[in-house]
């Protein structure tokens, strides 16, 4: 029999690669076809159990956007791709870097359509990776998964893909002398200058700012940026990340998803830079006059698609930050300029809110933003709350803000998961009921790590989104929005979180204290009245 050199086996040779990665923490949900990775499992790594696939994914999409480094996720089989898959194309549109593995059935009984084998393995959750392999060798395994890092953390990053057969972590294989990579790109001199000359003679220049700026480290860029242009500034519709402070006397809101109602708000303006997002996420069809008017539109980004899928917009290349300093590098410092146009905030600031019972969700979140740490982190998934969370609960401070791009259910609470795990802040999960059913299991996983996760839970009993979007449409009669009878405290409870319902305004401001400057996790459900709020 012979004996296996157990410290040169794919399996071993790919752990000493993920130290050097800095992916030590492993996001998944185990199977038979893991297992051979899994055995012996080293000390110094640690494994995040999710309680299924999906929540695994979004735990490591929060982990990543919040560390700022790839996160590694082992799936189970073809089956456990099926259920990720979500919240895949959730980290996808993110720009969430992501190195994905899933077991696959042993190479020698492929040919053979096996139990757990995945066909064209692949392929199959394409096209919302950036890259994906089941590599033609087990020796080519660790190069597989570094080759999978480097291209999840080119900007713009993304998931990346590879399908492992179960027998190939005890074949022998050496460490990959895989390729470093330098980020950084930006415009050419010349395009910048051009860009500057436009924004300069600018009667009423708007910048509007996407996710992948504070993605990219460049929130406190935008700011001096802006400030120097006296520019107003706008957040990108569905931004999944606040990339410019909401208090500061520039910030002028949040555009809408909606056709005319985006044109309306940008109209007045004779040129605008869109920078971090496309141009522009819509919601619903419409005609946008704004790309058949005179208004000069301009785009800095680093991803190819948001500069294919724009309108009437001329495109500068690279990266967010990069850009920004060299832009900011030709402009006069900012005691050269008057800033008097800013004496008065563009944005007024939120009414005061009186409490009452029924609940109305602005002054459950008023009382939140007054309440919580000042360092802690908002992961948020309250879509027909989504306007009253940007009126009450402003965002001043980088890397402070996460929701999901893509619009689909099941992200915030796992990810509030993973963004504890990375930044030992207290994750403050806002939710609604009907959101939260689709990632319930994941308060399990916050139980066990005793993590510091806030659970808020904005329970008006049922879909409000589409409530309010069936209004925008003129849509009757439509079923299936309803969601009665969940207890939330009892299913915390069940899986280890102590919780609390409220129900009447007098007893919230005491139950929000105790649920954002608590230990560990803790679940708060506030029932709160269904006709307030609305997107």
């Amino acid at each position: 029999m012979s004996h296996i050199n157990r410290t040169n086996t794919v399996q071993q040779v790919t752990f000493r690669l993920m130290r050097e990665l800095n992916m030590t923490k492993v996001f998944g949900n185990p199977g038979s076809t893991e297992l051979n990775f899994l055995n012996n499992f080293p000390e110094d790594f640690e494994y995040v159990l999710a309680l299924q696939e999906s929540s695994a994914v979004a735990m490591a999409d929060g982990y990543a956007q919040a560390s700022g480094n790839a996160a590694f996720v082992n799936l189970h089989s073809a089956v456990g791709v099926g259920h990720a898959l979500g919240n895949i194309f959730t980290a996808y549109r993110n720009h969430t870097p992501l190195v994905i593995t899933a077991g696959q059935q042993s190479r020698s009984i492929l040919p053979f359509a096996p139990y757990l084998g995945a066909d064209q393995a692949a392929d199959f959750p394409k096209p919302y990776v950036k890259w994906s392999i089941e590599p033609a060798r087990p020796e080519d395994v660790p190069l597989a998964i570094a080759q999978a890092y480097h291209i999840a953390m080119q900007h713009p990053r993304g998931p990346t893909f590879v399908s492992i057969p179960c027998d190939d972590w005890d074949k022998t294989t050496e460490m990959p002398n895989y390729s470093k990579i330098i980020e950084g790109t930006t415009p050419t001199v010349e395009a910048i200058n051009q860009l500057l000359e436009t924004l300069q003679s600018s009667q009423k220049l708007a910048v509007v700012l996407g996710a992948d700026v504070d993605r990219q480290g460049a929130f406190d860029t935008a700011v001096k940026l802006a400030e120097r242009l006296q520019a107003h500034v706008w957040a990108a519709p569905y931004s999944s990340r606040a990339s410019f402070p909401e208090t500061h006397p520039q910030f002028a809101g949040f555009l809408p998803a909606l056709p005319e109602q985006l044109s309306k708000k940008l109209s007045d303006y004779d040129v605008i830079l869109v920078v971090g997002a496309p141009v522009f996420t819509l919601h619903i069809a419409g005609e946008v006059a704004l790309f058949s008017s005179e208004v000069k539109i301009y785009q800095i980004t680093d991803d190819p698609k948001y500069a294919a899928f724009s309108s009437a917009t001329t495109t500068l290349f690279g990266s967010i930050n990069h850009s920004l300093n060299a832009m900011l590098d030709k402009l006069a410092p900012l005691s050269n300029y008057q800033n008097d146009d800013f004496a008065i905030p563009l944005r007024s600031a939120a009414p005061k809110i009186t409490g009452m019972t029924p609940i109305p969700v602005e002054y459950a979140i008023d009382l939140l933003a007054h309440a919580r740490p000042f360092d802690s982190v908002i992961v948020e998934e309250a879509p027909s709350h989504r306007s009253a969370i940007q009126r009450f609960l402003p965002i001043t401070r980088p890397n402070s803000f996460f929701t999901m791009s893509s619009g689909g259910l099941g992200y915030a609470l796992p990810a509030s998961v993973g963004v504890a795990l990375a930044t030992d802040k207290r994750a403050i999960c806002l939710i609604g009921d009907g959101s939260s059913m689709y990632s319930i299991q994941a308060i399990w996983t916050a139980a066990q790590l005793n993590l510091p996760v806030t659970f808020i839970i904005l329970n008006n009993f049922g879909y409000g989104a589409m409530h309010s979007f069936g209004k925008i449409m003129k849509s009757q009669s439509v079923p299936g929005l309803d969601l009665p009878n969940i207890d939330f405290v009892q299913l915390a409870d069940s899986m280890g979180c102590k919780g609390a319902r409220i129900k009447e305004h007098e007893k919230l401001p005491e139950a929000i204290n105790k649920a954002v400057n608590t230990t560990g996790c803790y679940l708060l459900e506030i029932i709160v009245d269904p006709n307030t709020g609305g997107v």
